[in-house]
C-alpha cells in the first residue's frame, strides 16, 4: 500500500503522469530517490520508472549521438569534484541503487528499443543487410519497424540496455577540453569498469546474485524472442553458456549460479562488441567459413529473385563498407584493463578444475565460462582490433598505449595467482610449460603482430627515448625464457604437413555449419594440438592465408635491419650529445641571459633528445643496448653479423670524426638522394649542413634581435645605400688600403667559400650579385646593445664619461678593422 501523499509523490517528480519527465538531473537527486528502501518508496515512481528508464540512462551516460554529455563520467575526478564523484560512484556501483532498479525492471520482463544505427560500423552494416552478426548478443533481438518506421531496433532487456549505453559512452562521449590532463585511471568511468568486471567476473568465489527487493528470488534469464524476419549469418553462432549448461543439467536448481551466469556473459559480450568490433567488414569477412559465405550468397540471391531485380545498392554496402574509426588512447587503456582482468579471471581456474572440465559436462557454469571467456568471446575481435591499430595508429610515442595492451594480452602468466611465488628480482622469470596451449592457440597474436611491430619500428626514429623504450619493451617480453621455444613449437605444429597424419586428411579447418539455432550446442573440444593451431590460424586469416614464420628467413631479415638501425641510432644519439655539449661549451658568457644566437643547424630537430638532456641520451643508449641484446638472444645473432651489417649501412665515420652526409649519388645537377638517404633524413640519422644562402639583410628576425629596431635600421641603411651608392662603389674599386678597408665593411664575403649549392640556387645567386652597401643590423642585437651598456658601466667605474667612452670604442674598432683588413688581403694573396 502506498503511504505517500500525492504532494510527496509530485515532489519527487513522478506525480504528473507519463507525459511529464521527472526533474532528477543530478546524481544527488537520483541517489536520494533510488537509494531508499523499497517499502519506503512511493508506489507511483516504480510503476512509471520503466517508462522513464531510457531517459534516465541517457541523462547519466549522455546521448548516443554525443550531443548530450550526461554526467561526463570520463571527466569526473575524485580530487576535482569529490562530492559529485562519491555520489555518482555509489549510485552506479554494481550493488548500488541504479542496479537495483535494473534488476527490478528485469524481473518484470520489460524491453527497450536500441537503435541499430548507433552500433559499431560492421554490426550496423551487416544487420542493415539482413545478415545476422556472429555474436549471440544480437540473436532474436532485431525488431523491424512497421510500415513507415524510421529504422531497425534491438529489443533489449534492462540489463543489456544499461550496459550498451555504459560501454558506448566510452566512444561517443568526448572529454571536456579542460579535463585532458586527468589521468584515465583516476576518472570515474575507468573505476566503474574495474568494479563491474570485479563484480560480474570474480576471480574468487562466485557471481553475487542481484540485490533485488523482489521476494520471488533472482531475476530470470532473458527469454529469447522470435525474429521478425529471416536472417542469414556470416559467422559461427556460439550458444549461451547458461543455455548449454542447463541443457546438460538434470536439475536446474542444483546450481543456483546457473541463474546468474547470463549477466557475466552479457557484460563481456557487450564490452567486446562495443569496444573491439571496429574495423572494415572486408577484414572480418575474410575469416568466415566457405559455408557461411555460401549462406550469405544464397540469401542474397533469394532476395534478388524475390524482388525480380538486381541486388539493391544497399546490399553492395556490405562489401564496400570501410569504417573510419580510430580509437582514442583512453579507449585503448580501458580495453587493456579488460584484458588484464580477463586473464586474472581465467587464471583463477584451478588446474584440477581445468582437467575436470575437459572430461565432464557437470562443471559449474562459472568454471566453464572462465575456461571459454578469452578464446570464444575475445580472441577473434581483439586480433582484428590490434591489426587495425597497428596499421592505422600514427608513428609517434602515443602508440605505447596500444603496445602495452598487446603485451598484456601476450602475458597471461603475469596475472596468474601463483606469479608472486615464481617471481625473481635477479633473473627474468621462465615461462611455465603450463602456458604452452595459450601460446599455441594465440599463435598469430605473437607472430603476425610481431612482424607488424617490426614494420612500424623500421619507420620510426629510434633516437627518440620513447620509441627506443617501445622497442626495448617488445624485445624484453619476447626474450623471456622458454617463450621463443613455445612460439617455435606452435609454428612447427602449424607448418606440419597434413599428409603426415592420415586420420586428419579429411578435416576442413572451418567453423562448424550454422544450424540457425541460438540454443545449439558448442562444438566438442578438439584434443589434437596441431589441429587446434591450424584452426586458430585459418579462423583468423582464412584458409588461403600465406603464413610467414616468425623465425623464418623473411622475418630474420627484418630483425637484422632493425639491429642495423639500433646500432645506427646509438651512434646518432652519441653524436647529438657531443654536438650539444660542444655548442653549450662554446657559448659566450652572456648565453645564460638568452641573448646568444640560436644555431638551428647545430642539432638534429627530428627527436626529443634536446628537450630532455644528457639523461635522455643515457636512457636511449640503455634501452637500445638491452633491446639489441634481447634480439640477438631470440634470433641467435652473432657479433660478426652485426659488425658486417653496421659497415654495410655506412655507419662508420670519416677521418675527421664528423658524421657523413646522407647516402646519395652524384648526378648532372648535383647530389641525388638514394632511398637509403631519404630514410636517413626522415629519421634524423643523417643530415646535410644547411645554412642561409640568401640576402643577409632580409633574413628572418631572430629571437636575439629587437624586431622594431631591426626594421628601423634596415630602412636607415637602405636610404644611405640609395643616396651614396656611387661614392661607395668608387671607394671599393680603389686598389689601395682605403679601398681594401671599404671593401671589408661594405662588401659581403664571396660565395666561393660557401658550401655547394644546387644549380638553381647557383644561377639565382649569380643573377643577384650585390654591390657595396652599408649594414646596420648588428646594432639591433641584444648582445651588441648589452655589450655597449656593459662597456659604459665599466668606463663609469674608472670615471670615464660617455663621450670619451664612445671615442675609445670607435678607436678600438678602427684598430680591429685595420688588422682584419690586412689579414683579409694577405689571405687573398695566398689564394692567388
Amino acid at each position: 500500500m502506498c503511504t505517500h501523499s500525492v504532494k510527496e509523490v509530485d515532489s519527487l517528480g513522478c506525480g504528473a503522469g507519463l507525459d511529464k519527465r521527472p526533474t532528477w538531473h543530478t546524481p544527488q537527486q537520483w541517489a536520494l530517490v533510488l537509494s531508499r528502501p523499497a517499502q519506503s518508496l512511493p508506489c507511483t515512481p516504480f510503476q512509471e520508472l520503466h517508462t522513464i528508464f531510457p531517459w534516465l540512462v541517457e541523462s547519466i551516460f549522455g546521448s548516443l549521438d554525443g550531443v548530450l554529455v550526461g554526467w561526463n563520467l570520463r571527466s569526473l575526478h575524485g580530487r576535482m569534484s569529490p562530492v559529485e564523484y562519491s555520489i555518482a560512484m555509489e549510485f552506479l556501483d554494481p550493488g548500488g541503487p541504479m542496479m537495483k532498479l535494473v534488476y527490478k525492471l528485469q524481473a518484470e520482463d520489460y524491453k527497450f528499443d536500441f537503435p541499430v544505427t548507433y552500433l559499431p560500423g560492421p554490426v550496423k552494416a551487416s544487420i542493415q543487410e539482413r545478415v545476422l552478426p556472429d555474436s549471440p548478443l544480437y540473436h532474436n533481438k532485431v525488431q523491424f519497424p512497421p510500415t513507415g518506421g524510421l529504422g531497425l531496433n534491438l529489443a533489449l532487456n534492462p540489463f543489456e540496455y544499461y550496459m550498451f549505453f555504459f560501454a558506448l559512452s566510452l566512444i561517443t562521449q568526448k572529454p571536456l577540453p579542460g579535463t585532458l590532463h586527468i589521468r584515465t585511471s583516476d576518472c570515474a568511468y575507468f573505476i566503474l569498469v574495474d568494479r563491474y568486471l570485479s563484480w560480474f567476473l570474480p576471480t574468487e568465489g562466485s557471481v553475487l546474485p542481484p540485490l533485488s527487493s523482489s521476494p520471488g528470488g533472482p531475476s530470470p534469464s532473458p527469454a529469447p524472442r522470435t525474429p521478425a524476419m529471416p536472417f542469414a549469418s556470416y559467422g559461427l553462432h556460439h550458444t549461451s553458456l547458461l543455455k548449454r549448461h542447463i541443457s546438460h543439467q538434470t536439475s536446474v536448481n542444483a546450481d543456483p549460479a546457473s541463474h546468474e551466469i547470463w549477466r557475466s556473459e552479457t557484460l563481456l559480450q557487450v564490452f567486446v562488441e562495443m569496444w573491439l568490433h571496429h574495423y572494415s567488414l572486408e577484414m572480418y569477412q575474410k575469416m568466415q567459413s566457405p559455408h557461411a559465405k555460401l549462406e550469405v550468397l544464397h540469401y542474397r540471391l533469394s532476395v534478388s529473385s524475390a524482388l525480380h531485380s538486381p541486388a539493391q545498392p544497399s546490399l553492395q554496402a556490405l562489401h564496400a563498407y570501410q569504417e573510419s574509426f580510430t580509437p582514442s588512447e583512453e579507449h585503448v587503456l580501458v580495453v587493456r584493463l579488460l584484458l588484464k582482468h580477463l586473464h586474472a579471471f581465467s587464471g583463477s581456474l584451478k588446474p584440477e578444475q581445468v582437467s575436470a572440465s575437459a572430461h565432464s559436462h557437470a562443471t559449474s557454469p562459472l568454471e566453464e565460462f572462465k575456461r571459454a571467456a578469452v578464446p570464444r568471446f575475445v580472441q577473434q575481435k581483439l586480433y582484428l582490433f590490434l591489426q587495425h591499430c597497428f596499421g592505422h595508429w600514427p608513428l609517434d610515442a602515443s602508440f605505447r598505449a596500444v603496445l602495452e595492451m598487446w603485451l598484456s594480452y601476450l602475458q597471461p602468466w603475469r596475472y596468474a595467482p601463483e606469479k608472486q611465488a615464481q617471481s625473481s628480482a635477479c633473473q627474468p622469470r621462465c615461462v611455465s610449460d603450463r602456458w604452452a596451449p595459450f601460446v599455441q592457440e594465440n599463435l598469430l597474436m605473437y607472430t603476425k603482430l610481431f612482424v607488424g611491430f617490426l614494420s612500424r619500428a623500421l619507420r620510426t626514429d629510434l633516437v627518440s627515448p620513447k620509441n627506443a623504450l617501445m622497442v626495448f619493451r617488445v624485445a624484453k617480453v619476447f626474450a623471456q625464457p622458454n617463450l621463443a621455444e613455445m612460439i617455435q613449437k606452435g609454428e612447427q605444429l602449424f607448418l606440419e604437413p597434413e599428409l603426415v597424419i592420415p586420420h586428419r586428411q579429411h578435416r576442413l579447418f572451418t567453423a562448424p555449419p550454422f544450424t540457425g539455432s541460438f540454443l545449439s550446442s558448442w562444438p566438442p573440444a578438439v584434443t589434437d594440438t596441431s589441429f587446434k593451431v591450424k584452426s586458430h590460424v585459418y579462423s583468423l586469416e582464412g584458409q588461403d592465408c600465406k603464413y610467414t614464420p616468425m623465425f623464418g628467413p623473411e622475418v630474420r631479415t627484418l630483425v637484422l635491419r632493425l639491429a642495423q638501425l639500433i646500432t645506427q641510432a646509438k651512434q646518432t644519439a652519441k653524436s647529438i650529445s657531443d654536438q650539444c655539449g660542444e655548442s653549450t661549451a662554446g657559448r659566450p658568457f652572456l648565453s645564460w641571459l638568452g641573448f646568444c644566437s640560436t644555431d638551428t643547424n647545430g642539432c638534429y630537430p627530428a627527436n626529443d633528445l634536446d628537450e630532455m638532456g644528457q639523461d635522455s641520451v643515457r636512457k636511449t643508449d640503455e634501452y637500445l643496448e638491452k633491446a639489441l641484446e634481447y634480439l640477438c638472444q631470440m634470433f641467435r645473432l652473432s657479433e660478426a653479423q652485426l659488425a658486417q651489417l653496421t659497415l654495410a649501412m655506412g655507419t662508420t665515420r670519416d677521418e675527421n670524426g664528423k658524421k657523413q652526409l646522407p647516402d646519395c649519388i652524384v648526378g648532372e645537377d648535383g647530389l641525388i638522394l638514394t632511398p637509403l638517404g631519404r630514410y636517413q633524413i626522415i629519421n634524423g640519422l643523417r643530415r646535410f649542413d644547411i645554412e642561409y644562402q640568401g640576402d643577409s639583410e632580409l633574413q628572418p628576425i631572430r629571437s636575439y634581435e629587437i624586431a622594431s629596431l631591426v626594421r628601423m635600421l634596415f630602412r636607415l641603411s637602405s636610404a644611405i645605400n640609395h643616396r651614396f651608392a656611387g661614392q661607395m662603389a668608387a671607394l671599393c674599386s680603389r686598389a689601395d688600403f682605403l679601398g681594401s678597408f671599404c671593401r671589408y665593411h661594405l662588401m659581403e664575403p664571396g660565395l666561393t667559400g660557401r658550401h655547394l649549392l644546387s644549380p638553381v640556387a647557383r644561377g639565382y645567386a649569380a643573377s643577384r650579385a650585390r654591390g657595396p652597401r652599408l649594414s646596420l643590423r648588428l646594432l639591433g642585437s641584444y648582445r651588441t646593445l648589452l655589450s655597449l651598456l656593459l662597456a659604459f658601466v665599466v668606463a663609469s667605474l674608472f670615471h670615464i664619461g660617455p663621450l670619451p667612452c664612445v671615442l675609445l670604442l670607435v678607436l678600438g674598432y678602427l684598430l680591429y678593422a685595420v688588422a682584419m683588413t690586412l689579414l683579409t688581403e694577405r689571405s687573398k694573396l695566398h689564394q692567388l
